[in-house]
């Protein structure tokens, strides 16, 4: 098709983010050939991902399961976004996320931006050449 590329789930790279998750990259490279990147990361039970922002727009879709999301702040806020519900979060906001309860979760990504670029909040935490956190 011309003007139009087919990406199969199926057919793209796996890659570990640690212990309990894994991303799957759908639209994007490390190139930067397109103007955005999507992606697909599963999420075990228990898995949390400390606060880190994006110098660009991030959209959190959730396809399944339930994730409590925090944005920086005292008090801490929280919200629980489940199947269906999308998150748009601004430039340069601090967030975090883990999955809530007990089942496998979803999400689909989407970073307005040609390369993923993350910083963590945290000392120690590293991120490789892709803009992954480096498993502890």
């Amino acid at each position: 098709m011309q003007g139009a590329r087919v990406i199969r789930l199926e057919d793209t790279e796996v890659v570990p983010l640690g212990s309990g998750s894994n991303y799957r990259p759908i639209v994007g490279d490390d190139a930067g050939s397109t103007p955005l990147r999507t992606g697909i990361q599963t999420c075990e039970a228990g898995y949390e991902v400390p606060l880190h922002c994006h110098p660009y727009m991030e959209v959190i879709h959730v396809l399944d399961g339930a994730f409590e999301f925090w944005m920086d702040g005292t008090p801490r806020e929280t919200v629980i976004l489940r199947r269906g519900d999308t998150l748009e979060i601004q430039a340069g906001a601090w967030h975090g996320f883990r999955v809530s309860g007990r089942e496998t979760a979803r999400l689909l990504g989407t970073h307005a931006s040609p390369r993923r670029i993350v910083q963590y909040q945290e000392a120690g935490i590293g991120v490789d050449a892709r803009g992954f956190r480096t498993p502890r």
